[in-house]
């Protein structure tokens, strides 16, 4: 081997070595990476939105007095489930918070169906109730954790597109590619919720 050709085959291993090293893949993978979490976060909602009318046609037939709770919940589920939610929703403020507050609806109308449990023995005692409000309660947690690792996968993100190098790539060859929606709490949830017997 020639020495020019072998200081070729060096200077074109070295380029590749700086190339990779040099944080142009950070900002796509990153990308794809928050966007599977929030594929997450949807399939767990999805999986609760299919668990509610289960659970309501349980409850239904027990507590037929508390209609106006399943009312709220059916009504809840469809609100949330009329979204329509891609990839776009996490890049749109507004469409993100819709999105967000039609599920705290939902979350509060669930939490008041859980309450007629507790004034209703009856509901206690049926397997079939407790077995559904077993996967809610699985679901509220997969849906928390989702949440989670989608907020830490989107602060990564966002971090590279502000922090040197991925910002030098940001302003130059992913012009296109801007922050990601994380979720925030919704209004009162830092206060504990009050339980009475």
């Amino acid at each position: 081997m020639s020495v020019s050709r072998a200081r070729a085959l060096l200077a074109a291993l070295l380029l590749g070595l700086s190339v990779s090293a040099c944080g142009y893949n950070d900002i796509p993978t990153q990308e794809e990476n928050a966007k599977a979490k929030w594929g997450d976060v949807q399939n767990q909602y999805q999986r609760r939105a299919d668990l509610i009318p289960n659970l309501v046609q349980t409850v239904a037939g027990y507590a037929k007095q508390e209609k106006d709770v399943l009312v709220s919940v059916t009504e809840a589920r469809a609100k949330a489930t009329s979204l329509k939610v891609d990839a776009s929703t996490i890049t749109d403020p507004e469409k993100f918070k819709q999105f967000q507050e039609a599920q705290a609806q939902l979350s509060g109308a669930l939490g008041r169906l859980l309450a007629v449990s507790e004034n209703y023995p009856d509901l206690k005692s049926n397997q079939n109730f407790l077995a559904l409000q077993s996967q809610l309660e699985g679901t509220e947690n997969r849906i928390s954790v989702a949440r989670k690792d989608y907020i830490e996968a989107v602060r990564a993100y966002n971090t590279t597109l502000k922090t040197f190098p991925g910002m030098l790539w940001a302003m130059t060859l992913f012009r296109a590619n801007k922050p990601m929606e994380e979720f925030t709490a919704s209004p009162g949830a830092d206060t504990a919720p009050k339980v009475q017997f």
